[in-house]
């Protein structure tokens, strides 16, 4: 089913086409991930619905008091900083394309401003957490279980480089080159970069691939670097639970997703004294102000490790 049916059912034929049209611009030419092009689709298809109402169905009549009105209405609902953001985003991809294409004079969405979303990071580990962390997994694969191996070579991994979980769950066997410890990583955008990762992520993931890999391996399996327990490449849910229940053996720890450990990677580069441009490329992120959230945990960090050790604090 097309990801814009939901939306078509309500637009008239005009905006309906040009919906679908702007659908397969996202999937064909920019090949954006199915979810991003959801995300889209729905702000867009949002945007057309007020415009309909507002008796304009076609997009010349589209203009920036439209858009700025379309926005003021989700404000008046309750929608928040972010949602707001985002849908700004959105009508301003939009309306960029239209003007690209010729469907527009003038790309109307450019001078559209947004509230700046509240960035807020999740809780990080400390790195005595995040070494528990990783020893007691370990020692749950000390049974020799394949799935204990396996497991103890995702959170290595995971911790290792500050992949996506998405990321992970992606690679393949021969994305690995063990002689230079390193890793191939599609990311966001099917962008492509290489990730380092040390000794103990390389010990782990040996021991997976020798010792419990073969033992899970089926006709279809595939060249999936983890597998799950009935053979097949093991999903995002199975390593986000894993994760949480590795982290209940670590006492204070907070309770975190792959995500969190995704920020604890990088800010414990940024603290061991990692400059943001390796940062950036190590977690695949587009813009350097992506980066930089980190060095507000740090920080803050600082500051409060300040507060408590200095007499004149």
């Amino acid at each position: 089913m097309s990801g814009s049916q939901g939306q078509e059912s309500a637009l008239v034929e005009s905006w309906a086409r040009l919906l679908g049209e702007y659908e397969r611009h996202l999937v064909g030419e920019r090949d954006l991930a199915p979810h991003t092009v959801t995300a889209y689709l729905g702000d867009v298809g949002g945007l057309l619905e007020h415009a309909q109402r507002s008796g304009i169905t076609e997009a010349a009549g589209l203009d920036l008091r439209l858009l700025r009105s379309w926005l003021a209405k989700q404000q008046s609902m309750g929608l928040g900083r972010t949602t707001l953001a985002r849908r700004a985003t959105a009508a301003r991809v939009f309306t960029a394309w239209l003007e690209r294409t010729g469907r527009t004079a003038t790309d109307v969405g450019s001078a559209l401003g947004s509230p700046k979303p509240h960035r807020t990071l999740p809780a990080v580990l400390r790195v005595e957490e995040a070494r528990e962390l990783v020893r007691a997994t370990a020692e749950r694969a000390d049974d020799g279980t394949p799935t204990g191996l396996r497991d103890a070579a995702l959170i290595e991994l995971l911790y290792a480089t500050g992949m996506r979980v998405g990321e992970l769950v992606g690679l393949d066997v021969d994305d690995l080159d063990r002689d230079r410890n390193v890793v191939r990583v599609l990311g966001k955008g099917r962008k492509e970069r290489t990730v380092p990762f040390g000794i103990p992520a390389a010990r782990a993931v040996d021991a997976w691939l020798v010792r419990g890999r073969p033992a899970l391996t089926r006709p279809g399996s595939g060249p999936a670097l983890f597998l799950g327990a009935r053979g097949g490449r093991i999903d995002q849910r199975a390593v986000r639970t894993l994760v949480h229940r590795r982290l209940e053996d670590v006492p204070g720890a907070p309770d975190l997703g792959p995500h969190g450990l995704r920020h604890s990677a990088a800010t414990h580069l940024l603290e061991g004294g990692a400059d943001l441009r390796s940062v950036q490329e190590l977690l695949g992120h587009a813009s350097l102000a992506t980066t930089q959230r980190y060095t507000h945990v740090t920080t803050d960090r600082l500051r409060r490790a300040y507060r408590q050790a200095h007499p004149r604090a």
